[in-house]
C-alpha cells in the first residue's frame, strides 16, 4: 500500500477537499483506498460521515477511531488496538478521526527523544498512528492511503508524516500559503533526518520501523478564480512566485533559470473553484465530480461537474504515475 499525505502548515488551502476527491478518484479508477484522518478537528471525517454517525462512532466504547486506537499505549495499558474502519463507499474506508487524538501530542513529544536512547516504548508511541494505518491497509486490502493532517508542525504531524512515503503540498495563492510552503521543506527534511537516526538505534522489535521516506511529489494550487481562461490578477502574481519557492523551500535546482506555473514540473494541478458545486457536494456528501442533477447540479453546472472530473482525473493519474503504480 502507498501512503500519500496532504501537508501544509497553513490552514485554508483546501487541503481536506483535496484528501477527500483525490481519494475518491483514486476509488473511481478502481484503487481500494484508506481515508486517514490523523487530524485532531476531524474534518476529513465530516465529510464522509454524516453527523448522526460521527456522534455515535465518539460515543462507542472503545472508540473506533484513530485515539480509541492508540489509546491503551497512551495510558501505558498495552499497545495500539485494531480498528475496525468506517466503510465510505466500495472502495474507500475510513480511520475515523478524533477530537481526543490531541491528547498524544504530549506523549509524543516526550517520547521522540527517547527514541535516541533505543527505547521501546518510545518506538511504540513514535510509531503508533502508522501502524493503526497500515494494519487498516493490510485488512481492507487497500492499494492507497491518504492521509488528512493538521495545519501544524507539531509532534501529532511529525508522526503522522512518517507514516507517509509521499508527499503532497496544496497551496493557495496567498502570502499565508507561500510562507507555509516555505517551511514545509526544510521541516520535512529535518524530521527525514532525525527519524533516520533515531531508527539506526532502535532496539529488536516485533513490528516493521516506517521509512519515513516522506518523499514530496509536489504541489497543488487551488481555490483560485478564473477570469477569461486565466487566473484573477490578484492570485496570480502568488501563483507565478510559487515555481520558485517550491525549488527554495525542497532545494530543488532549477532546470532553466525562469520557469512560470503552467510548464512547472512540480506543479502537480491548478484547481480552481467549480462555480457552487462544493456546497452541493457537502450536502449530497460526495464529491463534486459525481454529483446528478438529481444533487442540484443541473444546466451550466454539469459542465463544471464534467470538468471537476477530468480536472482530477488528471491529477490522479500523474500522482500514480509519479509513485510508480498502485
Amino acid at each position: 500500500m502507498k501512503t500519500l499525505a496532504l501537508f501544509n502548515n497553513k490552514g485554508g488551502v483546501g487541503k481536506t477537499s483535496l484528501a477527500y476527491h483525490l481519494g475518491h478518484m483514486f476509488a473511481e479508477m478502481g484503487h481500494r483506498t484508506v481515508f486517514a484522518d490523523l487530524d485532531p478537528q476531524a474534518n476529513l471525517s465530516s465529510a464522509c460521515l454524516t453527523e448522526e454517525r460521527l456522534e455515535a462512532v465518539w460515543t462507542l466504547r472503545p472508540r473506533p477511531t484513530i485515539y480509541g486506537a492508540v489509546e491503551k499505549l497512551r495510558r501505558g495499558l498495552g499497545d495500539v488496538e485494531p480498528l475496525a474502519a468506517e466503510p465510505v463507499s466500495g472502495r474507500i474506508v475510513l480511520v475515523p478521526g478524533d477530537l481526543q487524538l490531541s491528547e498524544l501530542e504530549d506523549d509524543l513529544s516526550q517520547q521522540w527523544p527517547r527514541c535516541l536512547e533505543g527505547d521501546e516504548r518510545a518506538f511504540r508511541v513514535t510509531t503508533a498512528l502508522h501502524r493503526v494505518v497500515a494494519d487498516v491497509g493490510r485488512r481492507a486490502g487497500a492499494d492507497v492511503a491518504v492521509l488528512d493532517v493538521g495545519p501544524n508542525l507539531g509532534a501529532i504531524n511529525r508522526a503522522a508524516l512518517l507514516a507517509a512515503d509521499h508527499v503532497i503540498v496544496p497551496v493557495a495563492p496567498d502570502l499565508f500559503s507561500m510562507q507555509g510552503l516555505q517551511n514545509v521543506g526544510p521541516r520535512l527534511a529535518q524530521w527525514r533526518e532525525h527519524w533516520a537516526d533515531r531508527r539506526a538505534r532502535a532496539p529488536q522489535l516485533d513490528f516493521p520501523l516506517p521509512s519515513g521516506a516522506m518523499t514530496p511529489l509536489g504541489y497543488v494550487v487551488s481555490r483560485h478564480s478564473v477570469l477569461a481562461g486565466g487566473a484573477a490578477k490578484s492570485f496570480q502574481r502568488w501563483i507565478d512566485r510559487m515555481p520558485g519557492v517550491y525549488r527554495e523551500s525542497f532545494g530543488v535546482a532549477a532546470s532553466v533559470e525562469a520557469i512560470d506555473v503552467d510548464s512547472d514540473e512540480h506543479c502537480l494541478a491548478q484547481l480552481k473553484d467549480y462555480r457552487s458545486l462544493m456546497p452541493m457536494a457537502q450536502e449530497a456528501r460526495k464529491p463534486m465530480f459525481l454529483l446528478k442533477p438529481a444533487d442540484g447540479a443541473i444546466g451550466g453546472h454539469q459542465g463544471a461537474v464534467r470538468q471537476a472530473y477530468e480536472d482530477f482525473r488528471r491529477l490522479a493519474e500523474r500522482i500514480i504515475e509519479r509513485i510508480g503504480g498502485l
